[in-house]
């Protein structure tokens, strides 16, 4: 999640795309325009274009997904890049379980680059995935599966995971999710022996994810963060406490993949340190 201020400060994290440099410079002249709109009991769902850009936004003007039309398997943001090579932790995922859908630029990547034969989805306001498949590029694959409903209340009947992402966002930030210790506990319970869950956490001023307390006694200071420049913090838990992350592999898999991503994740790899 970004809000859309936030994509104009972080200009040297979208500087580092092409693309997107001629519409940073070009912004005040080109014309956003309005694809879809829908309320539900949450709020307001919007759709914007802007050029070869869709904006999936939440609430008033607050982005959620930003998806590049030609290929929506494209990841524009080094948040969701860092997600990706979260996924790249492990050698050989086959099932992948995602709280929170959004535009389905990263479900669309994984489905794309990851050898995945199941995949399933928990998204809590069901237009959502509905704008997804019909502006936003998301393919109905018949690997992804979409359940509506809180995220909270399905974890326990959900399948058990080799990769989990939490993404849950609303319009006033990161939901009740982020911060709830048994919550969190379940998601890593949900994975699959040498799995791994990617959280999507914002950063505090000093740097550190939301909650970093709460989130070192929890998984015993087991687990690694990846900044980027959009102000959030990756967080990288393994399934157990005997597994470690193995850098090299991860290296070799982000550097294998790259031909075809059109993009290298080693600067984000440099970046991933242990917990704070």
């Amino acid at each position: 999640m970004l809000t859309v201020g936030a994509v104009l400060v972080a200009s040297g994290a979208l500087a580092d795309n092409a693309r997107f440099a001629g519409w940073m410079v070009n912004m005040a002249e080109r014309q956003e325009r309005l694809l879809a709109r829908v309320e539900d009991a949450f709020g307001v769902i919007s759709v914007y274009e802007v050029d070869d850009y869709r904006f999936l936004e939440f609430g008033d003007a607050i982005e959620q997904s930003c998806v590049f039309t030609a290929d929506p398997s494209w990841l524009e943001y080094d948040y969701t890049r860092a997600m990706l090579v979260g996924a790249l932790c492990h050698e050989q995922p086959e099932s992948a379980l995602f709280l929170g859908l959004g535009a389905g630029t990263l479900t669309q990547a994984c489905m794309k680059f990851l050898p995945l034969d199941d995949i399933e989805a928990i998204e809590l306001r069901p237009d959502v995935p509905r704008l997804a498949m019909e502006y936003l590029g998301l393919d109905d694959d018949p690997r992804l599966y979409v359940r509506i409903g809180d995220a909270l209340e399905l974890l326990p009947t959900a399948e058990k995971a080799d990769l989990l992402f939490v993404d849950l966002y609303t319009d006033h930030g990161p939901g009740v999710g982020h911060l709830a210790w048994n919550f969190l506990e379940n998601c890593q319970q949900q994975l699959n022996p040498g799995g791994w869950l990617v959280i999507n956490q914002w950063a505090t001023d000093d740097g550190k994810p939301l909650g970093a307390a709460l989130l070192r006694g929890l998984y015993h200071r087991h687990y690694w963060e990846l900044p980027v420049k959009e102000g959030n913090v990756i967080l990288l838990v393994p399934a157990d406490l005997d597994q470690t992350l193995d850098l090299g592999g991860l290296r070799a898999r982000a550097e294998a993949l790259a031909p075809r991503l059109g993009y290298s994740l080693e600067g984000l790899i440099r970046e991933i340190r242990p917990a704070t």
